[in-house]
């Protein structure tokens, strides 16, 4: 049973494989197994690549069935194919364009399995990369909230720095009106005369300019700042909705080239080890003698060409001995004078009621 199936699987005649010896089924049998797990290789890679695409392990499995089925009917076709020649040359270029679809379907089979074995590595390569990108989000949105924020702060600094500046003259007509009561500046004189007084009221002036002006800045530092927290939260939204799509950055072709970013060594021997595999049944084919199948089936394909030819040949002769024996006929009837007779009676009746009906359309339309 098991047997059949695989044979099934070979693509060759198991009724002329029946009537050869029990070695002739098992070659084919084994060909016929390569071509089966092949296939189921590539259902699971096939599966695994898809369910990193879609996320539903149910569409996964269904797609990569037919893709499975796909591989194994290429397969199949591929190793059903190919011919056992006399020369080893006409079999290879017969195998050749095979031979590279083989390596097309390896290629694709070992790829998404490399990324399962290689999970970890291309994990971390992600991970180094989602960092990359989260720092270069956070740079790129800064340079639409920094300059802003840089200005106010700017704004800020002037208000404060005008505060500071009143205050300084301020300070100053404080030292100077005390120092005149002390006599220690100005004109020398202790007490409290008219240029303490004046120097005083210059002071106190100062002083009320100062507190108004602390309290006008104060209000426009207030407002300056809460604009700064204004663009501190925009700016931390935008971070905030832009970070899951970088976080979802692990789909397949962002796995494929983190997996290209990877030591080519190991990967390459994987996509031997399954070109080996796609290519086993080919190259075992070619490799193996003419067997007793193969003079069996060239025996069979033989004998329906030399049918098929001796048909052909058959027809077109009686096609030609028809047509000369068809000749030789008319030209005998043509020489007959009372058939001659005949036919000239049946023209001039014709031409008789021709006329007659002409005559009487003529008559009708009158």
């Amino acid at each position: 049973m098991l047997q059949r199936f695989f044979i099934f699987c070979s693509g060759a005649d198991s009724t002329i494989l029946e009537t050869c010896s029990q070695g002739e089924r098992n070659k084919y049998a084994g060909i016929g197994a390569t071509v089966f797990f092949t296939a189921v290789m590539a259902f699971i890679a096939s599966g695994y690549a898809l369910y990193t695409v879609f996320d539903n392990i149910y569409t996964a499995i269904f797609f990569g069935f037919i893709w499975g089925l796909l591989i194994f009917n290429l397969d199949r076709y591929i190793v059903s194919t190919i011919k056992k020649r006399d020369s080893f040359k006409s079999e290879l270029l017969q195998a050749a364009p095979r031979i590279v679809l083989a390596v097309i379907i390896a290629v694709v089979i070992s790829k998404p399995l490399e990324m399962k074995i290689f999970e970890k590595e291309i994990n971390q390569v992600l991970l180094e990369e989602k960092n990359a990108m989260t720092l270069a989000n956070k740079e790129q949105l800064a340079l639409q909230y920094t300059p802003k924020i840089e200005r106010l702060n700017q704004d800020i600094a002037t208000l404060k720095s005008e505060i500071v500046t009143k205050e300084a003259e301020t300070n100053a007509l404080y030292d100077t009106y005390i120092s005149e009561a002390e006599g220690t500046a100005g004109t020398g004189l202790l007490g409290k005369g008219p240029v303490y007084k004046e120097k005083r009221e210059k002071h106190d002036a100062y002083l009320a300019e100062l507190q108004q002006l602390k309290k006008a800045n104060g209000e426009k530092i207030n407002a300056i700042e809460m604009q700064i927290t204004a663009l501190n939260a925009d700016y931390e939204a935008a971070v905030s909705t832009s970070q899951p799509v970088i976080d979802g950055f692990d789909g397949l072709m962002a796995r494929i080239n983190a997996l290209g970013k990877l030591p080519w060594f190991p990967s390459f021997f994987i996509f031997l080890l399954f070109l080996a595999i796609e290519t086993a049944p080919i190259i075992a084919k070619l490799l193996a003698p003419k067997g007793e199948y193969d003079y069996k089936f060239e025996e069979g394909e033989s004998v329906v060409a030399t049918w098929v030819t001796q048909k052909v040949e058959q027809r077109k002769l009686l096609l030609s001995t028809d047509a000369a024996m068809n000749q030789e006929i008319y030209n005998d009837i043509k020489s007959e004078a009372e058939l001659y007779r005949y036919k000239k009676e049946k023209a001039e009746e014709l031409l008789r009621l021709q006329a007659d009906s002409f005559h009487n359309v003529q008559v009708k339309g009158l």
